[in-house]
This record gives structure tokens, C-alpha cells and sequence, in this order.
């Protein structure tokens, strides 16, 4: 193991800069570039303590308050992180001793906020350690929604609405997965590369490569360096892409030299795929209406050698005026939602969101769904998507738009979905993905088709 005082003091910045606003990815960017801008032992124990937290942030504070005589939220923001960090190592890690992980915490605490804050931060975790075999979690049967979000560490809201159409044991387990870390999944790029030869490029460099679980097209890796760090990044041989998210691209089934829209594309993970099952070969325009974020979907072309996709800002509810009415061939609309479905990988939102996200965003998808479909040519293909589990920006937004929209049809997305995926497939003929049971982010996709005009 490298300098693990070194890696916590990163984990301690991220954690410092998460509390006062930013998102943890940025956070610790930061952090690492900061403190470790080289060793990869290192890089990576800052991101499991980080990230770990982060994931068990309500569990953590649960038996913080249990072992200490003042309430987490009175403490001052470094002792508070300092104390988090340390319980997470003590009661999730065990690679790293208790007294070591005591002795870090206090000297952390020391060099933050004085002697006082050591000998606190001392006493909290001495108390955490005898107590940690019996912390008195509530009850599951007395208290089934507050025993999953404590122990779980996820808010009421989220965990309530899940066991209302999931039940207790489901929820459990969709938590849990929620709390795992993500497996790193490559899309390969078959107009620069093929999977064997970036899994032996990978290999070479001592990085372990496994087929994807469903796609012939993907890898997962373990690594414990950052994606663009590894080899046949910089080349454009792949891009890192959760197995859920590749299959949206899929579903759309772009073909060679037709015209398509991609009406919320930044970052332009999707876009670039698009591009790559077209061979490059047609018109992608990239919109998005945050500009700064296209700068990721220019990055993004450009890395991967792409010829076939411009970009452009502007709003997708107004796609149909922006690129002509009836201009695409194909649209896709990847809504921004409030990614529950990707609470592994990005476990910050779960402490971000609030409920009446759900409803607003729906409205939202509503509007761009609208818009963005104009843009579609009769006989053309309509997909939409989100990261996220919940109805009202799923299955409730698609039936809105078809009922306002007699022009569309849907279309079952089973023939694109490889076949251990086809059994989630509902009767309307929509899929919804979800961690716990497929392995994947909890994607949801729809695909519609615009009816044709008929001939006079």
C-alpha cells in the first residue's frame, strides 16, 4: 500500500468540497490532482474512502451519533468529515488497522481544528470501537422504511417509494446494489479497435479484461487507475459506458447515412456511439442546451476520430424549429432525469435529489419529448430514455406523449435487446432496467415510430 495518510488528506478535501456544494466527481478530481497526481495505490484508496462515504453517509452519522455526546450536525464541518472518514474505515474497510485509522483521524482533526478537535475526534472513535458489534439499527419490522434508508444509507423519500412497488426484500437488495462499487465498462470502438484486440492492448499493461455481460461490444476492467489513464484511451480505441446506457444507442439502430438528432447529447457518450454503429457515415448534430457541456460532447469527437457528428446549443423543446421539422430520420431524446438508477455510480445525487424533483422533471421530459419529436420525419424512429427507476419520468411520460401524439406508434424495443435482457421487456413494450436484478445502471427505454403520410 502507498502513503495512506496522503490518500485520506485527498478523501478529507472531497469530502470537505461534497459538503459544501459540489458534486463528489469534481471534488475529488480535484483532490487527486492536488495530493496524488501519480500513484495509482494511492488514487484509488482516496476514491473508495470518498465514494464510500459518501454511499454510507446516513449509516455512518447513525452510529456516530450512537458513540458520541454531541449530534454529527453540530460539528464543526472538518471534525465532522475527519470523524465520518474514520468511521467508514472502521466499520466498512478492513485493510487499513483500527489504531491506525484512530491515530490518522485524530492527527487530521488536530491539524484542522486544534487539540481540542484531536481529542474529541479520540474519544468519539474509542467509543465507536466498543460499540460497533451492537449499534441498536432500527427495527425492520416496526420500522421497515427507516431500517432500510439507516442501514442502508438512503433517504426516506427514495427508499419509501421503492417499497411500495417493490416490497421490503427487493428494495433491500436494490439498495445494497446501490452501495456496491461499479464495475468500469468499456464500449470498444469498432472503426479504431475490436474487444480482443483493446482486451489484450489492456491486458499488456497488467489491466485484467473480461467480456460485458450482455454486449459483444464491451469490456469490464478492473482498474485502479482513472479510465483516461489507461491504454487505447487517448487513441479513441473505446469509451467508458455502462452496458445499460450502450443499449440506448442500439435501440435507435441508426443506420449508415441517414440524418440523426441527438436532442440532449452532452456529454456525448451516446452521441459518439450513434456515430460508431452508423460506421460514420451520415449526419449526427449533437444538441444540448447547456453550452459549457458541449465543450465534453467536441472532446468527445474528437478523441474518437469522428467525422459524421456536429454540435450545436440550443433547447431540445424547441428542436423542430431549431433543425426543421420532419429533418431526422432518427431522434434521440436521453432526458435529463434524476438518475436513480445510477445511484452506484454517482452516489452524491441521492443526497442531492428531494422529492419534488420527480414531478418537475417529469414535466420537464414531457416538453422536451414534445419538441424533440417534431424533428422526427414521418416513417422515422423516436427513442426515449432516462437513468432513472421511477414511473412518472418513465412509463407515465411516454403514455402522455402517445395519447397527445396519435402520429406515434410504439414499437417493442425486444428485437435490439440481447436475449438474457428480452424477459424485462413490459407488454408495452418498454424496458426498465435495474441494478439489483440486470447487473447494469437502471436504465428505462422506449422506442416509437412516426406514422407515414399517406400517398394522395
Amino acid at each position: 500500500m502507498g502513503d495512506v495518510a496522503v490518500a485520506r488528506r485527498a478523501a478529507l478535501d472531497a469530502l470537505l468540497a461534497f459538503e459544501q456544494g459540489r458534486p463528489v466527481d469534481q471534488a475529488l478530481a480535484g483532490a487527486l490532482d492536488r495530493h496524488l497526481p501519480a500513484d495509482p495505490r494511492d488514487r484509488a484508496l482516496a476514491v473508495e474512502l470518498a465514494y464510500g462515504v459518501i454511499r454510507r453517509l446516513r449509516a455512518l452519522d447513525f452510529a456516530l451519533n450512537a458513540a458520541a455526546t454531541r449530534p454529527v450536525d453540530r460539528m464543526q464541518r472538518p471534525v465532522r468529515a475527519v470523524l465520518r472518514l474514520a468511521a467508514y474505515q472502521l466499520l466498512y474497510l478492513d485493510r487499513i488497522p483500527a489504531h491506525a485509522a484512530v491515530h490518522q483521524a485524530v492527527a487530521q482533526a488536530r491539524a484542522a481544528a486544534g487539540p481540542a478537535a484531536a481529542g474529541f475526534v479520540n474519544a468519539v472513535l474509542r467509543s465507536l470501537l466498543r460499540r460497533r458489534e451492537r449499534l441498536a439499527w432500527p427495527d425492520a419490522r416496526r420500522q421497515p422504511a427507516r431500517h432500510l434508508a439507516v442501514v442502508h444509507s438512503h433517504p426516506d423519500w427514495i427508499v419509501e417509494r421503492w417499497l411500495q412497488r417493490l416490497g421490503f426484500d427487493e428494495t433491500a437488495a436494490l439498495c445494497e446494489a446501490n452501495n456496491r462499487r461499479p464495475e468500469l465498462t468499456l464500449r470498444v470502438n469498432r472503426l479504431r479497435s475490436d474487444p480482443a484486440a483493446a482486451a489484450e492492448a489492456l491486458q499488456a499493461a497488467g489491466v485484467e479484461a473480461a467480456p460485458g455481460r450482455y454486449l459483444d461490444g464491451a469490456l469490464r476492467v478492473r482498474s485502479q487507475v482513472a479510465p483516461d489513464a489507461l491504454p487505447g484511451y487517448a487513441e479513441g480505441a473505446w469509451t467508458p459506458q455502462d452496458e445499460g446506457s450502450m443499449l440506448v444507442a442500439l435501440v435507435l439502430d441508426p443506420q449508415p447515412g441517414e440524418k440523426v438528432l441527438d436532442a440532449c447529447a452532452a456529454p456525448g457518450t451516446k452521441t459518439t456511439h450513434l456515430a460508431e454503429l452508423m460506421g460514420d457515415r451520415g449526419e449526427i448534430l449533437a444538441l444540448d442546451a447547456d453550452e459549457a457541456r458541449l465543450v465534453r460532447v467536441a472532446e468527445n469527437v474528437r478523441r474518437l476520430r469522428l467525422a459524421s457528428v456536429r454540435w450545436r446549443q440550443g433547447d431540445a423543446r424547441q428542436a423542430g424549429s431549431l433543425v426543421g421539422a420532419g429533418w431526422a430520420d432518427r431522434v434521440l431524446v436521453d432526458a435529463p432525469c434524476t438518475g436513480l438508477g445510477t445511484l452506484a455510480r454517482r452516489p452524491d445525487l441521492r443526497w442531492r435529489r428531494r422529492p419534488g424533483d420527480v414531478a418537475a422533471l417529469a414535466a420537464l421530459q414531457r416538453e422536451i419529448l414534445a419538441g424533440a419529436a417534431e424533428a422526427v420525419r414521418p416513417g422515422g424512429v423516436l427513442v426515449y430514455s432516462t437513468c432513472t427507476t421511477e414511473p412518472e419520468e418513465n412509463q407515465e411520460v411516454v403514455r402522455s406523449f402517445l395519447a397527445e401524439h396519435p402520429e406515434f406508434r410504439t414499437e417493442p424495443v425486444t428485437p435490439w435487446l440481447p436475449p438474457a435482457l428480452r424477459p424485462a421487456v413490459d407488454a408495452e413494450g418498454w424496458v426498465q432496467l435495474w441494478p439489483h436484478r440486470h447487473g447494469v445502471d437502471g436504465f428505462f427505454i422506449a422506442r416509437m415510430r412516426r406514422e407515414e403520410v399517406p400517398a394522395r
